[in-house]
This record gives structure tokens, C-alpha cells and sequence, in this order.
């Protein structure tokens, strides 16, 4: 949570202006990426949002050039961008306040690329996960190479009527430099200003990529366990539930709930607060209250340094793995508030309490995590779950075959954050337990997520 972290303030972050500006932003590009029907839609938005992104960027390189000259005891150079935070222009952290805030809003802007990705694919997780394998995008605004980037963008539309989605602009697709939808479906390249600098080893990336979507072979990466598993089950979620929670949220300031599966809810919106006109010692009170009530319902509230939990706050296109807040099946302007963490939702859950449902279901678990209220690091395994089967063999012998399945924080966030039904996510990990094509690293992939994301 990088403002954060630096000392300033929430309020600081959500009242600032260039916040501000861009939640009025956000709101019509979550419409029109949920209304795109065509390679024209989709087209048009791109443009739009890219004139956003730049814009930020921009200026968010102008800010770090000025941070950088004050840090030499230099003024900031002439026709840098004014702040607009009303802090002193002489206080190098005013210009790094403006800096990381250019960051900041250029995320929630890619986190709309991240939701035109996902109607582009048809809401097929598998070209997500297999995509995402790489590091994160770095600045657009300046990049060597976007010109040729743009003009093939340009010829596919123009020439080709083919809408091509360039990668940059997005969070959640890392390999390649832009996917084209063609009549037989989308195909992803890599974009050179000049072909003696084509790398043979981020072209076999993505068709290693693609290969495992199509095969199931392993996806890029050095773990060749590391592969996607068809769950042949529909994905089903409590969606009603945080759709209840934000409208709630908007009216009352707080709202807070039991989640089916061993989980509570609380969710948090700034304007609602505001509305309350509730000093900051009350409204902590209230969302203590509230929080430990339903914490308290979920029968997750006895100890506190075996729960887990997953947040909305400053997240924001950092994860991949994350379905964007513009496709979930929410009202545009709670989705746009969610982006810019004008509203946050935080569900918790109890490890053993989770461990007992699973096992009361006949899939025997353990929660592995140690105790402690710390972050879960990436990769870190917090669960396993067991399965074995025995048969008597002809000569007498009994043979016994046996598998653990671990469970990840990635998958545990996946459970939290998109309130999956856990009828749904136990079939999953029955499916996986049971399965002989099962790898060592399985990524599953339930059915019919379209039917959930808009």
C-alpha cells in the first residue's frame, strides 16, 4: 500500500484532486467496457483509455524528474506540472506525494485495460493465467517501441477490421506485446521496431502460453507441474451477497455480514461515512462493532492469529490473478468507487474453521500456517488437503495410493475476495484430489464463468 506506507493519509489520497478527477473518469469506461459488443467497441475504448494512461504517465514522469533534481538540491525543472495537493511546493514530499498518487491513478486506469482483456477473452480464466507469467509492465508513457506498437494496432483495425489489445495497458497480460482477435480466435505477438532484435525466447513464452491453454501442457515458468485443470463444475459464488454489501455500504457508511463457508464481510464507503457525520472515533467504534459481530456470527471471531483474510484496499491492478472490479456484477459507480478505494471490502476467514468444513465434507485438511497476524507472503502454503484410496492386490498385498494437495495464498485470496460458493470450491479440490491427470502445481478453472462476470 505505497501511499500508505509513506505517511500519507487515506483522505489525503481520495480528496485529492487528480483522485477526484478520475473516479469521474472511471465511471463511463466501466460502462462501456461491460456494452463492448465489437472489434469497433473495443477499438474505440482502447484509444480512449490510452489517452487516459499517457496523460498520467506523463505526468507522473515529470514529478519524478522533479523529485529527482530537488533530491540534488535543484528546483524542480521549468514546466513541470503544478501539485494539486495544497502542500508546499518548497517540501520535496509534496512532489513525491504527486508522484506516487500519478502511479496510483494509472493503475485504476489499466485495471479497466484488465477488464477489457477479460471481455476480449470471453471471461476465459485459462488465457488469463497463462498470459500473466511474466513480470509487470512498466511505464507506457515514453516506452521505446510504442509507435510501432500503435501503428500495428492502427493496421489491424483499419486494414484487417481486427481488434488487437495492447498489453501495455493492462496488468493482467505480461507475455507478448498485443493479442488480436482473427477469425480463429486471439493470437498474440511480439511487436519489434526492427526484426533483427526479435528474442526466440519470449516468442516460444507465448507459445508455451497458448500451448497449455489448448493441451494443458505446462505453463511458462520452470515448474512443469505448473498447469491448468478443467473443473468440470459451473463457478458459483455469493456475488448476491456484495452486491447487498455495496449498496448497503453507499447508504449506511458500514456494512458487515457472515459469508456462507466460514467467512465474514465488511465493507466501507467514504462517501457513506461522510454522510453519517460520525467523528473518527465513532466511526471506529461502529466498524469494530460491526466487524466483531459478524466475525462473531461467521464463528470465526475466537482466534484471531489463525485467521486470514483478503483486502479490496490499494489493490488495484497489482495482482494479475484478480478479476478486475469492472466485470464484477456490480452497480458502475460502486465498481468505479472499488477501483479508486473510495469503497474497500475486507473477508476474513478462520484457517481451522475452513480446515473443519472441508473435512466435514470428506476431503480430510489441515491448516499448516502458524499462528500470527502478519501478511501471507506470496507462495506461502497455508492449507493441504489429503485423499487416498487402497485395493488388495491378487498376490495378497494391499496397496495404498495416497496425494496432497497444498493450498497457496493465491487460491486462498481466490476463495475470499470472489466469495466462492464453498459447495463449488470443494468439488474443485475433489476433483483435483481424485483426478490421475492432476499436476503437482494445479491451476483450476471452474465452467461457465461468463455467467458470472459481466
Amino acid at each position: 500500500m505505497k501511499l500508505f506506507d509513506l505517511g500519507f493519509e487515506p483522505e489525503e489520497v481520495i480528496s485529492h484532486p487528480r483522485h477526484q478527477a478520475a473516479q469521474v473518469d472511471l465511471v463511463p469506461l466501466v460502462e462501456r467496457v461491460r456494452s463492448c459488443r465489437s472489434p469497433q467497441d473495443g477499438y474505440e475504448l482502447q484509444q480512449d483509455l490510452l489517452r487516459h494512461l499517457l496523460e498520467v504517465e506523463e505526468h507522473r514522469n515529470a514529478f519524478s524528474k522533479a523529485v529527482k533534481r530537488m533530491r540534488a538540491g535543484k528546483a524542480p525543472q521549468a514546466g513541470a506540472p503544478e501539485p494539486q495537493s495544497g502542500l508546499h511546493l518548497s517540501d520535496m514530499e509534496t512532489w513525491i506525494f504527486e508522484r506516487e498518487l500519478c502511479e496510483r491513478i494509472a493503475r485504476q486506469f489499466r485495471s479497466i485495460g484488465d477488464a477489457l482483456a477479460w471481455r476480449a477473452f470471453n471471461h476465459d480464466r485459462r488465457y488469463i493465467l497463462a498470459l500473466c507469467r511474466n513480470a509487470a509492465p512498466g511505464i507506457m508513457a515514453g516506452k521505446a517501441g510504442l509507435e510501432t506498437e500503435l501503428a500495428t494496432v492502427e493496421e489491424r483495425w483499419r486494414v484487417d477490421g481486427q481488434f488487437a489489445l495492447m498489453h501495455d495497458l493492462t496488468n493482467c497480460l505480461r507475455i507478448g506485446d498485443i493479442t488480436v482477435w482473427q477469425d480463429d480466435g486471439p493470437h498474440t505477438y511480439e511487436i519489434k521496431t526492427n526484426d533483427r532484435y526479435r528474442n526466440r525466447s519470449q516468442e516460444q513464452r507465448i507459445e508455451t502460453a497458448y500451448e497449455a491453454v489448448r493441451t494443458g501442457a505446462a505453463l511458462p515458468g520452470d515448474n512443469p507441474g505448473e498447469r491448468l485443470h478443467d473443473i468440470d463444475t459451473p463457478l458459483r459464488t455469493h456475488m448476491e451477497l456484495l452486491q447487498t454489501a455495496t449498496q448497503r455500504a453507499t447508504r449506511d457508511g458500514i456494512f458487515a455480514a457472515k459469508v456462507p463457508g466460514s467467512r465474514a464481510l465488511i465493507a466501507v464507503d467514504l462517501h457513506g461515512v461522510i454522510s453519517q457525520d460520525w467523528t473518527p472515533q465513532g466511526f471506529r467504534q461502529r466498524v469494530a462493532r460491526q466487524w466483531d459481530a459478524a466475525r462473531r456470527r461467521a464463528r470465526i471471531g475466537y482466534r484471531l492469529d489463525l485467521n486470514m483474510h483478503a483486502t479490496t484496499l490499494d489493490s488495484v491492478s497489482r495482482d494479475p490473478l484478480r478479476v478486475p472490479w469492472a466485470v464484477y456484477p456490480l452497480n458502475p459507480v460502486a465498481a468505479a468507487r472499488l477501483i479508486g478505494d473510495v469503497m474497500t471490502f475486507v473477508v476474513e476467514t478462520s484457517g481451522p474453521s475452513l480446515a473443519a468444513d472441508l473435512t466435514s465434507r470428506g476431503i480430510p485438511t489441515q491448516w499448516v500456517r502458524p499462528p500470527g497476524t502478519e501478511d501471507v507472503k506470496a507462495g506461502e502454503v497455508v492449507m493441504e488437503m489429503y485423499s487416498g484410496t487402497e485395493w488388495r492386490a491378487p498376490n495378497g498385498l494391499t496397496a495404498k495410493l495416497s496425494r496432497t494437495l497444498q493450498l497457496r495464498r493465491s487460491e486462498m485470496d481466490r476463495y475470499l475476495i470472489e466469495l466462492l460458493d464453498q459447495n463449488c470450491w470443494a468439488a474443485g479440490i475433489r476433483h483435483l484430489l481424485l483426478s490421475p491427470e492432476t499436476s503437482d502445481r494445479p491451476w483450476p478453472v471452474f465452467r461457465d464463468e461468463g455467467h458470472t462476470w459481466l
